[in-house]
């Protein structure tokens, strides 16, 4: 007797059980390769949305003496730039980010 009562398992049988563990653990596998390649993405240093605003500004500050009051509409673009990004996406709009914090904190209050 073979412990199977008598009867042989089909080598089909054996076939299927290996192949439903290997697809298993080759899913098991992809997931944890799909995450960390997330991950790597992720952590990997992004262009600055708002970088180009940034420059506009400096070209027009450095053609007008770093007379703010000339770029007005550069900077303006560069606030509306920030505006359409989740706070800290954008390095270049930590600048205003921190500027609306402080008028915040620092506005008084009514009594």
């Amino acid at each position: 007797m073979d412990g199977n009562g008598g009867r042989e398992l089909s080598p089909k049988v054996g076939c299927i059980a290996v192949h439903i563990h290997t697809t298993s653990v080759l899913s098991s596998l992809l997931v944890l390769m799909i995450s960390d390649m997330v991950k790597l993405f992720l952590d990997m240093p992004q262009k600055d949305p708002c970088q180009k605003q940034a420059c506009e500004i400096q070209k027009c500050l450095q053609a007008n003496n770093y007379m703010e009051s000339k770029c007005q509409a550069v900077i303006q673009e560069l606030r509306k730039c920030c505006a359409r990004y989740p706070k800290g996406r954008s390095l270049v709009c930590s600048g205003f980010e921190n500027e609306e914090e402080e008028k915040l904190t620092l506005k008084p209050t009514a009594k």
